[in-house]
């Protein structure tokens, strides 16, 4: 399925125990109190919440049609997703073989009970031992902009671009700007790759169906997908 190579994925530690205990309850499940980006998404789930409206309903059905898309259109056969989440989202997904990575262990094993019965998909913790993969293709979905800590950004960008050897899909914001949610950052990611990775370009822009509108967040969202090569892979 996916070929085992150098280790990519180590450069993604896992960011320490869940050591949170209050919180409030939030639209879509528990919402604990904000530490750091692992241990925050870790409890969350361990609480009872989920991946957010971005996984689920006419947000999740677009997310699956574009990347359906692409994944046919460029004859992919390896998908390998950093931050998976609880899995709602690939519930939709048409991909020949897939991995889902997350810093979550409770994210990780409510993957694995779900598509438990499904040999196409696996699923890691990222840490510092699990072996590195490569993948035709790998994702990251409404993840970047909860990515506060700069340490944290980096890794997960270094992971995603390392870890293909054709194509990378980002479903993101892309511009700087300050959030009153503690554990959202929105980042112009755009930057990073062009300085740290001038061997890929953009070879596609998918625009919202649904942009964000304050009114309705739960329909609603201020990402967008980038999609891009690695120039040496040639066109599909």
């Amino acid at each position: 399925m996916l070929r085992s190579l150098k280790k990519i994925v180590s450069q993604t530690p896992v960011l320490g125990p869940v050591a949170v205990s209050i919180y409030r309850g939030v639209r879509g499940g528990a919402n604990p109190v904000f530490t750091n980006s692992g241990e925050y998404w870790d409890a969350r789930y361990k609480m009872g919440g989920n991946s957010g409206s971005g996984s689920y309903n006419e947000l999740a059905l677009f997310k699956a049609e574009v990347l359906n898309e692409f994944v046919r259109n460029h004859h992919v056969s390896t998908v390998m997703e950093f931050g998976c989440g609880d899995g709602a989202q690939l519930g939709l997904a048409a991909y020949p073989g897939y991995v889902g990575l997350d810093v979550s262990k409770q994210a990780i094993e409510i993957c694995r009970t779900r598509y438990r019965d499904d040999a196409s998909k696996q699923f890691f913790l990222i840490d510092a031992g699990q072996p590195a993969i490569i993948a035709d293709l790998t994702l990251s979905l409404d993840v970047i902009y909860h990515l506060v800590e700069d340490r944290v950004f980096d890794q997960h960008m270094s992971s995603l671009f390392n870890a293909s050897q054709k194509y990378v899909a980002i479903y993101a914001s892309n511009e700087n700007h300050p959030s009153p949610d503690p554990h959202v950052r929105h980042r112009r990611f755009m930057t990073w790759i062009e300085k740290q990775r001038p061997d890929w370009r953009q070879i596609g822009f998918v625009k919202n169906r649904y942009p964000w509108d304050a009114t309705k967040p739960q329909q609603t969202s201020f990402a967008d997908f980038y999609f891009f090569e690695k120039c040496s892979a040639g066109a599909a």
